[in-house]
């Protein structure tokens, strides 16, 4: 491990460097791509360097205890040495957290979408708070919520809703969402009180650039068709609605949420491009012979990964076992204790494994 520290140490100083160099600052593009690989390893060079000092404080300290004939000087440099230690082994530990590789999609965007599933008019009821979760959790990140489609239901909730959030590290916080969100809990429609059981799937996709994924135009079918709605001069009276079709994988996406067909073009293809990224990572992932079941935000959409139990007050995530009674705050949007726990448990779980690590 120290040897690849050394190694990542004489890397960031020829990069502070070269962004110092008249030659890198005169062309911008050089001086992007330099400071964004300064930035990648400052961080982990600045706690090495911390370590290395703490190490060397401990070194000092066992010399002087040895050689200190002084019994009241000993006992203080004992006392120095056991705190010195403890601050050498959480930065170690610290260290090894800095030395897992990162997700190259944690500082993306995503597209989230929302789908009602078993449980009916309950179920898009739900599908409708949850929204408001997420979108009430990106107002305490500032993230950005656009919605690019909703489908409603005939009680008022949403049968589906597609949006992008976009902002500082989302994908890294809302990856480990997609799964299925189980809700129990005593219908409005429900005259005998009995608790009823409904379920709404999630899908966290990152983002797709042009550069990650390269759709031709000749696979592609556009139709445009009238927008349906609450109401509006524009609704069933032009075309600016706009399907997509991704002819080599059947994939379709539809926008109408806007008034410009060019607009909901552009927001269809920004949803295209995510799912089909999306599928080229299930691929590669699906090709990895070391996938750990264990692993948190796996994507497995069947997967019933929260328990949403009104009456009792509380929430289960039931990959990490973590149970709060808390379950107005968490639909209010404070999320974070429990996207804290899944990130935690995520990286403890990739430490376990040696090969997770840069060696």
């Amino acid at each position: 491990m120290f040897e690849r520290l050394n190694q990542i140490e004489a890397k960031c100083d020829e990069l502070t460097k070269a962004l110092s160099s008249p030659e890198i600052i005169s062309d911008s593009s050089r001086y992007q791509k330099t400071a964004k690989a300064h930035s990648e390893v400052a961080e982990i060079v600045e706690k090495y360097r911390e370590f290395k000092d703490l190490r060397r404080g401990v070194d000092e300290s066992k010399a002087m205890i040895a050689e200190e004939s002084d019994a009241e000087m000993r006992a203080y440099a004992q006392e120095e040495l056991t705190q010195l230690e403890e601050r050498l082994a959480r930065t170690e530990a610290e260290l090894k957290v800095l030395l897992v590789p990162k997700d190259p999609n944690d500082e993306k965007n995503v597209v989230l979408e929302i789908r009602a599933g078993t449980g009916g008019d309950e179920a898009t009821l739900f599908a409708s708070e949850m929204f408001r979760m997420y979108s009430r959790y990106a107002e305490t990140q500032r993230w950005k919520v656009e919605v690019l489609s909703t489908s409603e239901s005939g009680v008022g909730g949403l049968k589906e809703v597609i949006a992008i959030i976009e902002g500082k590290g989302v994908y890294s916080r809302l990856k480990y969402e997609s799964g299925v969100h189980r809700v129990q809990r005593v219908p409005a429609t429900e005259q005998q009180g009995r608790v009823h059981t409904s379920a709404v799937t999630v899908a966290v996709l990152p983002e797709a650039e042009d550069v990650d994924v390269k759709i031709e135009a000749k696979d592609l079918r556009i139709d445009t068709f009238c927008s349906s709605g609450p109401g509006g001069q524009s609704v069933n009276t032009t075309y600016s609605a706009v399907r997509i079709t991704h002819l080599p994988t059947n994939t379709v996406v539809s926008c109408q949420d806007e008034k410009s067909q060019i607009k909901n073009r552009e927001k269809g293809m920004r949803v295209l491009r995510s799912r089909l990224y999306e599928m080229e990572m299930e691929k590669q992932q699906a090709a990895l012979a070391k996938e750990r079941k264990a692993q948190v935000g796996s994507g497995d959409r069947s997967e019933k990964i929260r328990t949403y139990n009104f009456p009792q007050n509380r929430v289960t995530d039931h990959r990490v076992g973590l149970t709060l009674h808390q379950l107005t705050d968490v639909m209010d949007g404070k999320l974070q204790a429990v996207i804290d726990a899944l990130m935690a448990h995520d990286q403890a779980e990739k430490l376990k494994n040696p090969d997770e690590v840069i060696a």
